[in-house]
């Protein structure tokens, strides 16, 4: 007789959104950090948040108006469950800063409360729950940041109501550069600046410049990779909310970078940059932001395939 498990925790790794030319459809995993969720079963339906610690503590401890509980809700409401949900949140990733936290803590508690369900759920559909809670932060139904959470990787989706998910190749020498200025920049925000129309020439430029990438990595062609890795839609629009990110781009560039952008929302800036060039770029962006009255936290990630899994029981 299998034994039914009673708690679980489980990991999601941060993300970064869009990687300059996928808006809301691409992403990829930084597994130098990300949330941790431990969910235990209780006996009556729906969920109960116990507790919230880490770099952030002051969120909504109501399930429906916090990611983590509303992602664990709606998996619990949708199968059905006969029991609920008591979830204890540990924040390793600073909200508003670009690096997908909330996606974090929806996917961590989808996962850990998968594991405590007696019949075998899907990525897919674990995507699904994690969706309805990514809502209740951004306003918006996007997956940018949970694909890649839950999945590990670069990853491509393609589709809301029924997403495909793919996950892309990234050249072994490529490293990601983060650097998280010390400023809290929020996505409703950040979503409220842009226009709702495009240019003609910028759609065309910015589908080849998309196509380009995506064909670099599958290929490991790092000339197309520098000559695609350019966000000519969102980032012009996004770059006036972070003081320095021209020059913080320009540095990251200058010392080597095969290109960068605005991860997801920002502040955190993002550069793609060979093993031996990583380094140095981030010092030169750490550097840029200084000269802007800026400290920063900043990380080289390699982009592993690791999503989010089970730690511990």
């Amino acid at each position: 007789m299998t034994m039914v498990r009673t708690s679980a925790t489980a990991f999601a790794p941060a993300s970064v959104g869009n990687v300059a030319v996928g808006f809301d459809i691409l992403g990829h995993t930084v597994a130098a950090l990300g949330d941790r969720v431990r969910v235990s079963r209780r006996t009556e339906p729906g969920v109960a948040i116990r507790a919230i610690t880490g770099v952030v503590k002051d969120l909504p401890l109501a399930a429906e108006k916090n990611t983590a509980g509303m992602a664990a809700l709606a998996l619990q409401r949708e199968l059905g469950l006969p029991f609920g949900f008591e979830l204890e949140i540990e924040k390793g990733i600073p909200l508003g800063s670009g690096l997908g936290g909330s996606a974090a803590s929806a996917v961590a508690a989808v996962v850990a409360a998968a594991a405590l369900v007696d019949r075998p759920l899907d990525r897919t559909r674990l995507l699904k729950f994690a969706m309805q809670g990514e809502a209740v932060a951004s306003g918006s139904v996007h997956v940018d940041n949970i694909a890649p959470s839950l999945f590990g990787g670069l990853v491509l989706t393609v589709g809301i109501d029924n997403p495909h998910v793919k996950q892309i190749p990234v050249p072994e020498s490529v490293r990601c550069v983060l650097v998280h200025p010390h400023m809290v920049l929020a996505t409703r925000e950040a979503r409220a600046i842009l226009r709702r129309t495009v240019e003609l020439s910028d759609v065309i430029w910015q589908q080849a410049n998309l196509a380009g990438f995506l064909a670099g990595c599958y290929t490991s062609d790092l000339g197309l990779i520098r000559e695609s890795l350019l966000d000519v839609v969102i980032e012009p629009q996004r770059q006036v909310l972070i003081p320095g990110f021209v020059e913080v781009k320009q540095a990251a560039l200058a010392a080597g970078a095969l290109g960068g952008s605005i991860s997801g929302a920002g502040p955190t800036v993002f550069a793609w940059a060979e093993s031996d060039d990583a380094e140095n770029v981030r010092a030169e962006m750490v550097a840029a932001f200084r000269n802007h009255g800026l400290e920063s936290d900043s990380w080289v990630s390699a982009i592993d395939r690791d999503g989010a899994r089970v730690v511990d029981g």
